[in-house]
């Protein structure tokens, strides 16, 4: 076992006896220690139940003939970050859980780990400290939050940062503001639409990292409980079979959860993390095979902000597992691939049904025949920019305006709420990057502002910065090269037309190569907008939005 090299022999005696400082009894240091990698705490609300998961998990470790040992990860709330300087530090931390858990991983030669995660950057963070240790890994999430109510209507956070711009627009009062405020999000759980933290605990399933349900058992159902237990059970074999991340995460599987996004409509930023998961596994997985996938994979499912359907629903449906058995029916999926369940995704899947044909449309009848991410190119974006395509209004998928250009979100979002956006605009707003922001800051806030503003069947917002899960419309965000580094986008001026194609997969400004080359020789560098501490240092190791902003020393 790895964790021998602090138990076993006469040199260990020193570890022992640390061992024996923590109550540990003889026969426990005799089983497999299994670390548990905890990321509650009581800022964020899909977090906050996690002790009772944790203590779950620790049941079924003990019950399996394991040793469970407990130890934290940071989380950052996005909802609570969102809109100030907060939101600089949320995609950063995915890099510091990855290592955190590596270092106490190795520090403390675990034979095994539970992976405890539920919101934005936990999971994708904790995945990647899979891939990079390599040691047998299982996941179950705290689970989504419940609908919220409000006129016997189902609603989620989305339709809370929508009401703030719906308040500036004088087309909802205060008293029902406040009523939204007290009903949106009921409960404790990942926000219930498919945002990010939903779309990477369903992509966690599609992968082969994480039990039946793991994406979409309600936070407060006792099944969740259940599962955990499963999870922590499940976690034993899987060392007694020496069956790692790097044997279930193969280039396949991440093809399989590409394709499985496109079916559910995730979060653009699965564009993001999906290819750092797959860096620390050492498979390549080049964001040009997503639209490849895309052209073949039909969009099933449109829930929230895509449409009126959430987390609850899809569980009650079938779930993961019923999304991708319909994608079996067009052969879409690599069956053969050993999963955390020690079965085949094809084993996994057999017995798996479609309970709802209007929330899991059947692949005879999807939302539309292509899937619902697409990845745009163009002189604006000549390495890439990300739409979520199921969340946009017919008219907008080929549109063209002129540019009105912002170098920061506050810039942005004071016209938007000050009126000064109107009817075929498109937004701008760049400086917003990995590196420019620094930290790839969400754009919820804005793109909320437009839809509560009336505008989100005619106003486009592109931005070298990424946007959160529970934005819609016609928002492009994750824009390579970014501003920072002189990209495109850093070069356009107020009124340039831009050309947005999201059927043909093109992003364009409408202006010459020589004006454009131009504008490039008088381009000078901005000063970073962060000299100091962990932000200055991510700055100078983080990569494109392209790359999956991964860390890298620079050459």
């Amino acid at each position: 076992m790895r964790s021998d090299s602090v138990k076993t022999g006469t040199a260990q005696a020193p570890h022992r006896s640390l061992f024996n400082a923590l109550g540990y009894t003889e026969e426990e240091r005799r089983r497999p220690l299994i670390g548990i990698v905890s990321s509650y705490n009581e800022i964020v609300p899909g977090h906050m139940n996690l002790d009772k998961i944790v203590d779950a998990v620790k049941m079924g470790v003990a019950m399996a003939g394991g040793t469970p040992v407990v130890f934290p990860a940071i989380a950052v709330c996005d909802g609570i970050a969102m809109g100030h300087v907060g939101m600089k530090y949320s995609l950063v931390t995915r890099d510091l859980i990855a290592d955190s858990t590596e270092c106490m991983a190795m520090a403390h030669g675990f034979d095994g780990l539970v992976c405890v995660p539920n919101c934005d950057k936990n999971v994708p963070g904790l995945l990647m400290a899979a891939a990079r240790l390599n040691i047998p890994t299982i996941f179950v999430s705290g689970g989504p939050m419940l609908a919220g109510r409000i006129n016997g209507q189902k609603t989620s956070l989305s339709s809370m940062f929508e009401a703030v711009g719906s308040v500036a627009a004088g087309t909802m009062s205060m008293e029902q503001l406040c009523e939204f405020e007290e009903k949106a999000c009921p409960t404790c759980g990942s926000c219930s639409g498919m945002y990010t933290a939903n779309s990477m605990n369903c992509l966690t399933e599609a992968l082969g990292m994480g039990l039946k349900g793991n994406g979409t058992i309600p936070a407060v159902y006792s099944e969740r409980i259940r599962l955990a237990k499963h999870a922590g059970m499940k976690i034993m074999e899987l060392v007694e079979k020496d069956i790692k991340p790097r044997d279930i995460m193969t280039e396949k599987a991440f093809l399989n959860a590409l394709t499985v996004d496109m079916a559910l409509g995730c979060s653009t930023n699965s564009m993001l993390h999906l290819p750092a998961i797959a860096h620390e596994a050492g498979v390549d997985l080049n964001l040009d095979v997503a639209n490849d996938l895309s052209a073949k994979t039909p969009n099933l499912c449109h829930l929230a902000p895509a449409g009126h359907t959430y987390m609850e629903d899809l569980n009650e449906a079938g779930g993961v597992y019923a999304v991708m058995k319909e994608l079996t029916k067009l052969n879409l999926l690599h069956t053969d691939l050993i999963t955390v369940t020690g079965q085949t995704v094809g084993e996994n899947i057999e017995g798996a049904v479609n309970r709802n044909p209007e929330v899991i449309r059947p692949v005879e009848n999807p939302y539309s025949t292509t899937g619902g991410i697409a990845v745009l190119k163009g002189n604006l974006a000549p390495d890439s920019g990300v739409v979520k395509r199921s969340a946009v209004v017919p008219e907008m998928m080929v549109h063209e305006g002129p540019a009105r250009v912002f170098d920061c979100e506050e810039d942005a979002i004071a016209a938007i709420k000050g009126g000064k956006i109107v009817a075929g605009d498109v937004v701008v707003i760049r400086y917003e990057g990995p590196k420019g922001g620094p930290g790839m800051r969400e754009m919820l806030n804005p793109t909320s502002a437009i839809a509560g503003m009336g505008l989100g069947s005619s106003v486009a917002l592109i931005t070298d910065g990424r946007f959160s899960g529970a934005s819609r419309g016609a928002s492009i965000g994750h824009v390579s090269p970014e501003a920072a580094v002189g990209g495109p986008i850093a070069l356009v001026e107020e009124g340039d037309i831009i050309s947005i194609n999201i059927p043909e997969n093109t992003l364009n400004v409408k202006v010459s190569d020589e004006e454009m080359a131009k504008r490039r020789e008088a381009w000078v560098p901005r000063e970073p907008k962060v000299t100091t501490g962990y932000l200055a240092r991510y700055r100078e190791l983080v990569t494109s939005g392209n790359r999956g902003a991964i860390l890298e020393i620079q050459k």
